[in-house]
């Protein structure tokens, strides 16, 4: 366990020092912040398309950093002939691959969080519809003031300590964040107490959960090619399987009634469009508790599968 923590250690350290990670971060931030301003022309849904502008913001952020993490934390390492380093010590295989799934899901996680912190303060502001709408001053002075303090405080640590800025500003990033969302859970748009008109609910927040079980899923899949292909195959081939298992439903369901490879490709291939709930913001239906408990536990089945295939195909794989 030694062992497993400190490579999953090492590994999240590393991922937050990356500068894609950074700035994959900041670009979704940036077009979360801003989406309230370009979703205010559909006459009637603008709210609407909000949330589901932000949560394929949410989503192909996250996917991005769990597959260029992921192909850093393995390949990099492979080609690079650092591996032999790690695995010249007393360090079974099977372990260097869970120890670099779980340094970057841990990642990825922080990165989902702070997103998904910004989407909630997005939504919470909401749309300007009509003229007689104004600013939730409330949000923004919060979000300015959490993020200024950031950037001073990273700066500071920096200097003094010789922190490194930009993965110091992430974490101070995401606990500045729960701090400010905290604050608006209560506070309304007056500035006064009345967590009833916070605007803040369950299904955002089940609809992010939903989405980081599906990067999850990706993930695993992205360290499994990493084993044996380089980043811009693994690249190629994640993306070509996140976007056929959201119409895997399309492609496959049908045919598989007559077609044993058509159901065999129905069961391989994950059914990502579970996690994708955008059709409820439109039919302003619930997503209940039960059904993120039960695509989670398929999330994690699909995982552990995928990472089981992982570690197998790296038991065989010429290192040195």
């Amino acid at each position: 366990m030694n062992k497993l923590f400190a490579l999953t250690k090492n590994t999240f350290v590393e991922t937050l020092r990356q500068p894609v990670y950074a700035v994959i971060i900041i670009a979704s931030l940036l077009l979360i912040f801003i989406s309230p301003s370009i979703t205010m022309y559909t006459m009637t849904d603008d709210n609407k398309l909000l949330r589901e502008l932000g949560l394929s913001t949410l989503f192909l952020s996250s996917l991005f950093i769990a597959i260029f993490a992921a192909s850093g934390a393995v390949a990099e390492e492979i080609d690079n002939k650092t591996i032999t380093t790690v695995l010249s010590k007393p360090v079974q295989r099977p372990i260097f691959i869970i120890a670099k799934f779980l340094g970057v899901a841990v990642s990825v996680l922080l990165a989902h969080y702070i997103c998904t912190i910004a989407l909630l303060m997005a939504i919470r502001h909401g749309v300007m519809e009509a003229e007689y709408i104004t600013r939730d001053w409330t949000v923004i002075a919060v979000a300015a003031g959490g993020v200024t303090l950031t950037l001073l405080l990273s700066a500071f640590l920096n200097y003094v300590y010789d922190w490194k800025f930009t993965s110091t500003a992430i974490v101070l990033l995401a606990l500045f964040g729960t701090l400010c969302i905290t604050f608006l859970f209560f506070i309304d748009k007056q500035w006064q107490f009345n967590p009833a008109q916070n605007r803040i609910n369950t299904f955002d927040i089940y609809a992010s959960i939903l989405l980081f079980f599906a990067v999850l899923i990706i993930l695993a899949i992205a360290v499994a090619l990493s084993v044996r292909f380089n980043i811009l195959i693994t690249l190629s081939c994640c993306v070509g399987i996140f976007l056929l298992g959201l119409i895997s439903n399309w492609v496959f369901e049908e045919a598989a009634q007559s077609s044993i490879l058509a159901k065999i490709g129905y069961f391989i291939v994950p059914n990502l469009q579970l996690f994708w709930i955008s059709d409820a913001i439109y039919d302003e239906s619930n997503v209940p508790g039960i059904y993120v408990l039960r695509t989670g536990l398929y999330s994690v089945c699909y995982t552990l599968a995928v990472l089981g295939i992982s570690i197998a195909a790296f038991q065989r794989r010429q290192v040195g």
